[in-house]
């Protein structure tokens, strides 16, 4: 079965993912800018609302946007967040680390890997950023992380198809290789039936208005020409078109013994 990972970044598109059935969530905020760490009451919320559904909750542990060569402050600062997640029951942890040569940093990671414990630890799209994938695959692997997020290195999982499809194939069942970055409704079933990723990431988003009915002008919280009165939020209706459009896809066993 392929699992449909929906990345939320509010307590709203966790309800909607859930309802939406997703199979995982993953927490943060920022998506704007990759995504960031999120607040610990957002974290409290989301997996108490996950626990109830079912669904495990994954949370992304990163200080800041920008690169993944994080300095020992930042380092201190992501394995204290990572203590605080594991505290409150999280399933797994988001996170990645990066030499600034674009190596995975594998000291750091083991630093990570320790702090997590049982948590399941998902390297994300820091990946997509290292200067050789294959070899950065298998360091992932020795260090014991559950899937890897990425793109296939390239600026969309759909331009990324080629090398998707290598890492699925060398990566077997080490470790499960997760799509994502720009997965939608209108290519996730090209993109698993091309690569046969196991796993995939969407936002599954659409816009909301503002409740606000009283709107000051010329003030503006966001960055210059953004949208002050709507934001995006998770779909329930398209976290389910995913999902049934994963479904629908032949597995090897029904390829080879269709239904007759």
């Amino acid at each position: 079965m392929k699992i449909l990972e929906i990345c939320c970044g509010d307590i709203e598109s966790v309800e909607a993912a859930i309802k939406g059935g997703a199979d995982r969530i993953e927490l943060c905020t920022a998506l704007e800018v990759g995504g960031l760490t999120p607040s610990m009451g957002l974290v409290k919320a989301a997996i108490d609302m996950g626990r109830r559904a079912g669904v495990p909750v994954n949370v992304l542990i990163r200080p800041r946007q920008g690169d993944f060569a994080y300095t020992p402050r930042e380092l201190a600062i992501i394995l204290n967040d990572i203590q605080e997640c594991v505290v409150e029951g999280v399933n797994g942890i988001v996170a990645g680390v990066l030499t600034p040569r674009g190596d995975v940093d594998l000291k750091s990671m083991a630093s990570i890997m320790r702090e997590a414990g049982a948590a399941e630890i998902t390297f994300h799209r820091a990946f997509d950023m290292c200067r050789d994938p294959e070899v950065a695959l298998e360091q992932i692997i020795d260090l014991g992380c559950r899937r890897v997020l990425t793109s296939g290195c390239a600026s969309s999982a759909v331009a990324g198809i080629p090398m998707l499809k290598r890492l699925t194939k060398r990566a077997g069942d080490r470790i499960a290789i997760m799509a994502g970055s720009g997965v939608n409704i209108e290519n996730v079933h090209r993109i698993v039936s091309f690569t046969d990723v196991p796993e995939v990431h969407a936002s599954a988003r659409s816009p909301k208005e503002s409740a606000m009915q009283y709107r000051r002008q010329g003030i503006s919280m966001s960055a210059p020409g953004a949208e002050e009165y709507s934001r995006l939020v998770t779909d329930a209706c398209i976290v389910a078109a995913l999902k049934e459009s994963i479904n629908s896809i032949p597995t090897p066993e029904t390829k080879t013994n269709p239904i007759k």
